[in-house]
């Protein structure tokens, strides 16, 4: 069986067979569970857990003793959410309740232990049957993008649950969490459009991805995909990595602002990628592994590494409104202490699923282990920000033959969505990802299984795919 890979035209000729290009999935159904998490994910967390293996345990553990993964907890519904300030600020009620879901979700798989489950069906429905509305500052769309993708993840784990009412979970992403999101990155809130950092397109990115996703709808998929590739806000990938250096490294914009932030983006964009790859479409490998230079900048930076940063200079102001600018002349001091629940994750992509070095990412990951969630990164928002504990969930072993694009089971093929894996994606063996470039086309052709390099065309034997 041959597959073409990057061939846009109609069927081709080898010999006497003709070949059309791959199938596209755009009719295809979603896998599900299909967010942060495959049923493949869920699987192995299980047998490692149960087989007491490393790290595996460790991370298990973190998650059996933060309070939120209690069978005990909940819910306390709100029918309107307020966030900003100047409003009767109650959002903290419900990031707490929706990460006690995700915990008691996961920790459910994990163990097998039902009452967990029956937690978090009870907390996710409770929610779904009261909230009706997000309220107060532009931080309201904060609240959407944030809890938004939050609360489909953790209704993803339950999605088949007798109990769970998932037609009204759906209505809630469609009608509470989902607009908001998706009025953000079409107007901003009447801002110009790089008034607002990365992070609040982000996390709008974030929010309509996983309602498409959850509520199985391809059209929200591919606005959330296409915003990611070609947005006009500081949030697309190339505008939040605005500039890839001589040494690979991709400046993080928000690095001219501070490291909580920067390193929310780099949590943020990396559950944008991991959402998208779980169905097919390859957000990672997108624009030669851009993502993968940013989230090494970071990561290095905040080690304590010396990284360049080019002046940012971006408008501020209200469409026909006030008006003004500021300017980012370099990176933010740095507390090498300071850690979020992100970089699992992304390091496990790239050295695992892709086979590839990422040297700053793996000490980021090491550093952070074992990661855990909400209510282990403090009592404010910003420990809430990630769902975390990747420790637990996106350790893996290597992939014994390296993955070139998504495998998200039998629904979806290469391609989906329109985006294509990027032949730079995966560098010749022993370079740094980061600095990978088209000239590595040839040492990742070998290492994918392309047998004829002719006219442009890769040509790909058929080869196991890595979860």
């Amino acid at each position: 069986m041959v597959k073409a890979a990057g061939a846009a035209g109609a069927g081709m000729s080898m010999g006497t067979a003709t070949l059309a290009p791959p199938a596209s999935a755009a009719d295809a159904p979603f896998a599900h569970p299909g967010l942060l998490h495959t049923r493949t994910d869920l699987d192995r967390m299980a047998a490692k857990v149960k087989a007491g293996a490393k790290p595996y345990t460790a991370g298990f553990a973190k998650l059996a003793a933060n309070r939120h993964a209690q069978s005990g907890w909940r819910a306390n519904p709100q029918a309107t959410v307020y966030r900003g300030s100047g409003s009767p600020e109650n959002y903290r009620i419900l990031y707490n309740d929706i990460h006690a879901a995700y915990q008691n979700a996961l920790r459910y798989h994990s163990s097998g232990d039902a009452a967990h489950a029956d937690t978090a069906v009870a907390i996710l429905n409770a929610w779904s049957g009261k909230l009706t509305g997000l309220e107060g500052s532009a931080d309201r769309f904060l609240a959407a993008g944030l809890y938004g993708y939050q609360y489909a993840n953790a209704a993803e784990l339950v999605r088949e649950h007798e109990d769970f009412d998932l037609g009204r979970a759906q209505e809630l992403m469609r009608n509470v969490f989902h607009p908001l999101s998706d009025d953000f990155l079409t107007r901003h809130n009447g801002a110009v459009v790089t008034n607002y950092w990365p992070n609040w397109d982000l996390t709008a990115i974030a929010c309509v991805l996983a309602t498409g996703i959850f509520c199985d709808d391809r059209r929200i998929v591919e606005r959330a995909v296409e915003y990611f590739k070609h947005g006009d806000g500081m949030g697309s990938v190339r505008h939040a990595i605005p500039v890839v250096h001589d040494d690979g490294l991709g400046e993080w914009v928000e690095a001219g602002r501070d490291q909580g932030h920067a390193l929310l983006g780099v949590g943020l964009m990396g559950t944008v990628c991991e959402m998208a790859w779980n169905q097919g479409i390859d957000l990672y490998g997108y624009d030669d592994s851009r993502f993968l230079k940013g989230a090494q900048y970071v990561a290095k930076w905040s080690l304590g590494g010396d990284v360049p940063y080019t002046a940012n200079t971006r408008g501020k102001g209200a469409i026909g409104g006030w008006s003004g600018s500021e300017t980012a002349s370099g990176v933010a001091t740095v507390d090498p202490a300071m850690t979020r629940p992100i970089w699992a994750m992304v390091a496990q992509h790239y050295t695992k699923r892709r086979g590839l070095p990422a040297s700053y990412l793996t000490r980021a990951a090491a550093k952070a282990a074992p990661e855990g969630g909400g209510g282990d990164y403090g009592p404010n928002s910003g420990g809430f920000d990630q769902l975390g504990f990747g420790t637990l969930a996106f350790t893996r072993e290597r992939a014994a033959a390296v993955s070139a694009a998504p495998s998200p089971g039998p629904v979806a093929s290469e391609g989906a969505g329109g985006v294509r894996p990027q032949a730079s994606a995966s560098p010749v063996a022993g370079d740094d990802l980061a600095a990978t470039g088209s000239g590595d086309v040839v040492g990742w052709a070998a290492g994918a299984g392309i047998t004829a390099v002719a006219g442009g065309l890769l040509m790909l034997r058929r080869r196991g795919r890595a979860g």
